[in-house]
């Protein structure tokens, strides 16, 4: 089974294409002898930075770039109690989960206490959400004794062997396995006032039923809980809970992937799943932990957990390390500290409704979603019938690159601007998106 995903990104570098000057274009040159053909570069004259403040990243010339795509440093760039944490247990300990250590006991405790009513019970650390997915999968196939996973048609999950295989927004150059089977994402215009609970429902049980007329045993439902690679689609809260109860009456298990939604990026939940009530077998999480530092995990249930605990040994040299463990813990004080849940739902609604008043002048945004911290801007090329604009997409973030604000693009018809800023973005910072934005959606019509 091959996914339909064209791999290129809709602002990414193709070379030859754009003018970027005599030393920009050395040093791509350099970049592509020294790291090879698989690696690629955002926007059509890539950028070169050399320092991160906050919400900004900063180049050569000092020329400050407001970012508002990377989810990894969930705190901004550099955030002073993250960069301070991490000095401060690199001058006193760095060691490993086979040791007794405090601190990764601490951030345990404290990782599960965000849970509360689930019977999720138990953390595991590795060092990138997508290791998390891969022991997700490794874990569900002990518990069930099933393969079979259920994923949406333009997730994205991870990069390992196992988790590309269901990560269909890799692109046609990645095979997705037989025993995975596409569910559509719960877009809201399937049909004028259609019953997305209802239909997603519906999908995950079809799903579950193909994989067992080929043979092959439900292991996992796995779902972004804001379904951000398939366009940002957080809405009607609650939707999930059918889909989660198929398939474990199927015997399977249902994984919340929150490496994007997680850490307080919904303005109202520490996780997406919260925001539908909902109990997971397994919740995992990514980068955004450690504001950057190489730390991701799990948490699981005692049942989930069981089985591959007491037949399989875990080890990961890296992940639970004392330093990576020390910036974890700075983030989740600095979330609890300055109220940044809240923060978050404050200037999320902000930025959500400044963008949605630019539609009465820009004929081409034809929804603006979004929950907290994280806005979709869906781009058409005719409202009424919601017909992607791939192009004029393109157009956009890259206008928006070049008049300082980084963004990138998402979705099936790649014509979703994705928005997700750091949790601690400023009112002015808001504001300077929404007018950015707003330049760039005049000129890029103009360029058709």
């Amino acid at each position: 089974m091959t996914s339909t995903i064209d791999l290129n990104m809709v602002n990414a570098y193709i070379p030859g294409r754009a003018d970027v000057g005599p030393e920009m274009a050395a040093k791509i040159a350099r970049r592509d002898a020294l790291l090879g053909p698989a690696y690629r570069l955002m926007y059509e004259r890539p950028l070169h930075f050399v320092r991160g403040e906050g919400a900004w990243l900063i180049d050569p010339d000092g020329r400050r770039f407001l970012d508002i795509y990377n989810n990894v440093t969930s705190l901004g760039h550099c955030h002073p109690a993250v960069v301070e944490a991490i000095c401060r247990q690199a001058g006193t300990l760095q060691t490993n989960t086979r040791y007794l250590h405090d601190i990764i006991l601490e951030l345990a405790e404290r990782l599960l206490a965000t849970v509360p009513g689930t019977d999720l019970a138990h953390l595991m650390l590795t060092c990138t959400g997508s290791e998390a997915n891969d022991l997700a999968y490794r874990m569900a196939k002990v518990r069930t004794g099933g393969t079979g996973i259920i994923v949406t048609d333009t997730a994205y999950h991870g990069f390992t062997d196992a988790v590309s295989q269901f990560s269909p927004s890799l692109g046609a150059g990645v095979d997705l396995g037989a025993h995975v089977r596409l569910v559509p994402a719960p877009r809201r215009y399937h049909a004028p006032g259609e019953d997305l609970a209802a239909r997603f429902t519906r999908d995950v049980e079809a799903a579950i039923a193909d994989l067992r007329r080929h043979g092959i045993r439900p292991a996992m439902l796995i779902v972004d809980t804001l379904f951000t690679s398939d366009g940002i689609l957080p809405d009607p809260a609650g939707f999930l809970s059918g889909a989660a109860a198929a398939i474990r009456a199927a015997g399977g298990l249902f994984v919340a992937d929150e490496v994007q939604p997680g850490f307080g990026r919904t303005g109202t939940h520490m996780w997406g799943f919260q925001r539908h009530a909902l109990s997971p077998d397994i919740v995992t999480m990514g980068k955004p932990m450690g504001n950057g530092q190489p730390i991701a995990g799990l948490l699981a249930t005692q049942d989930a957990l069981a089985r591959f605990g007491r037949d399989s040994r875990y080890f990961n040299t890296f992940a639970g390390n004392t330093v990576s463990c020390a910036a974890a813990l700075a983030v989740l004080d600095t979330i609890e500290r300055d109220h940044l849940i809240d923060h978050a739902a404050t200037m999320g609604r902000r930025l959500h409704d400044g963008i949605a008043d630019l539609a009465a002048r820009h004929a081409a945004i034809g929804d603006v979603r979004g929950a907290g911290m994280f806005v979709g801007v869906e781009l058409v090329a005719d409202r009424a019938t919601r017909a992607p604009d791939r192009a004029l997409t393109s157009r956009v973030v890259n206008a928006m690159r070049d008049r300082g604000v980084l963004l990138s693009a998402c979705a099936q018809g790649h014509n979703v601007l994705k928005i997700r800023p750091p949790l601690i973005l400023s009112q002015d910072q808001v504001d300077m998106v929404v007018d950015v934005l707003d330049a760039a959606l005049t000129e890029a019509a103009g360029g058709q």
